[in-house]
């Protein structure tokens, strides 16, 4: 029997029934898509906070018990057993996949890394300080025009075309990004390695010498991009899917993605607390900087600490942690003044009753910051890499919308409260 509830307006008296929808975990949903046509009204909800925009089955968060889920899975237990890729089959496809399946999804990958030629030229006519960012935002973009063989969001062969060539293409398009920053030779993929170790090959080698690719790195690596996968209705897949409803090419959908990504409350967090380790500059200065957090009247924020959506420990965080200190511990850099800060802070905010009484812990962005700097990756490519390993995610919500058959294109509403009906007034008049 279907759940009802009732909804009165007590000015007009009139009333109208909603139905509840329950989702398989998670708390019930209130219908109100007929509420304007019965009632009159919108509902007013800012940033969407208790807004339920679309039906899902990818990712589920708890945020009061501190749990992440992919398709159903713990994430810590993809972490441990999984890799990038096969958590990225997962997403897209709901369901984890054969060995027979994998091989073909990686070899597939793989021979699709390489970009068109005249695509790399695009660079050029980039600023030599050009942020990362803007230009994969716009390379991604322009693929619509270099591979329209896979564009038409109805045909499931063309859909499954770009979901390949979009995960397997985003690490080329960054890496050549980052070598159009600092001046060097693109340096192509390389089909005898893995995922996360081409992406290492093609930042960091150069022509004059061989690279030698630490396995601990990629592994680091492949741990990230796992815990960035996919984080529900966040605000970059929120805008690839708004993007997606109005049936533009999928192309156009993920760069509007990567443009909602680049913002520093989403995913720029993690450059941002390593711009707040730069802030505090040393061990000696951490107690005036947290006593400077917790004055009111201050502005100063604890970057990394706390989540919007957790009110416990970050699950991600706790996985990443771990793998925080074997990076360190194995590339040399434990001893670093940042890192040692790093730590320091840590270990400190963990023990501070103000922090812990409102759950400020640290989340997946602190260590991935810190991570990303061990390996050797500027701050300005932090969500470069964000990016890569979002795609998956952003590819699965975009697959789900547009193969769902009661798609609508988005259109929120608004309170207006600009000034009333007027006549234009002549310039003579004014």
């Amino acid at each position: 029997m279907s759940q009802k509830f009732e909804l009165k307006n007590l000015a007009t008296g009139k009333s109208t029934q909603l139905d509840v929808m329950s989702g398989s975990l998670g708390p019930d949903v209130l219908n109100i898509s007929q509420l304007t046509k019965d009632m009159g009204v919108f509902t007013f909800d800012p940033g969407f906070m208790a807004t339920a925009s679309t039906e899902s089955r990818i990712t589920f968060i708890d945020g009061d018990a501190g749990e992440l889920l992919y398709r159903g899975y713990p994430v810590a237990q993809l972490a441990e057993r999984s890799n990038f890729l096969e958590v990225a089959q997962l997403l897209i496809t709901g369901k984890l996949p054969t060995k027979a399946e994998y091989d073909a999804f990686a070899n597939s990958i793989t021979r699709h890394t390489m970009l068109n030629e005249h695509l790399l030229r695009f660079y050029q006519g980039f600023h030599h300080d050009a942020h990362p960012m803007a230009m994969v935002s716009a390379v991604v973009a322009s693929m619509a025009a270099f591979y329209r063989d896979a564009t038409d969001i109805g045909d499931p062969r063309q859909r499954e075309i770009f979901a390949h060539r979009i995960i397997a293409k985003l690490p080329t398009i960054a890496a050549a990004a980052y070598k159009h920053t600092l001046g060097q030779p693109f340096v192509y993929p390389r089909n005898d390695l893995r995922y996360c170790a081409n992406i290492m090959n093609m930042f960091f080698a150069v022509p004059c010498e061989p690279y030698a690719i630490d396995p601990v790195a990629a592994e680091a690596l492949d741990l990230l991009f796992i815990l960035h996968a996919d984080h529900e209705q966040n605000a970059s897949t929120s805008t690839v899917r708004l993007a997606g409803s109005t049936g533009t090419n999928p192309y156009a959908a993920i760069s509007a993605g990567v443009a909602s990504l680049w913002g520093p409350a989403h995913g720029g967090a993690n450059e941002a607390v390593i711009d707040m380790l730069d802030e505090i500059g040393s061990v000696a200065n951490i107690d005036k900087f947290l006593a400077r957090v917790k004055d009111k009247n201050d502005h100063v924020r604890l970057m990394g600490f706390g989540h919007r959506v957790y009110k416990n420990f970050d699950p991600r965080a706790k996985i990443i942690r771990e793998m925080c200190y074997r990076v360190l511990d194995k590339l040399g850099k434990g001893n670093g003044p940042m890192f040692e800060l790093a730590l320091k802070l840590e270990e400190i905010a963990l023990k501070d009753d103000y922090f812990v009484s409102r759950k400020l812990y640290p989340n997946v962005d602190f260590y991935s910051g810190i991570i990303y700097s061990a390996l050797g990756i500027p701050r300005s490519m932090f969500t470069v890499m964000f990016a890569i390993a979002r795609t998956a995610g952003w590819v699965a919500h975009w697959q789900e919308m547009v193969t769902d058959p009661h798609m609508r294109i988005g259109r929120p509403r608004q309170l207006y409260t600009g000034p009333g009906k007027r006549d234009y007034v002549p310039f003579e008049q004014r």
